[in-house]
């Protein structure tokens, strides 16, 4: 199945913004971390399987994968 870009930036967005709410950032202090530490590139990478996902695993998984990369939010 092919993707369209506008619901993968979309979701992307989304994600950003319960990454946000989680960890209280605003959007773009989240984006810049999850962009400095791979987690961008990894939704973009796995968007098949991760949007499949509820939010709160999504971030979870992020959280853990920016951890693995250097980045300090518990």
């Amino acid at each position: 199945m092919k993707v369209r870009i506008e619901d993968k930036i979309a979701y992307i967005i989304a994600v950003v913004n319960e990454f946000a709410a989680r960890f209280s950032l605003n959007p773009q202090q989240a984006y810049k971390y999850l962009d400095r530490f791979k987690g961008i590139d990894f939704v973009d990478e796995f968007y098949n399987v991760e949007h499949t996902q509820s939010f709160d695993d999504v971030v979870d998984d992020l959280a853990l994968l920016c951890r693995k990369n250097g980045g300090a939010l518990a």
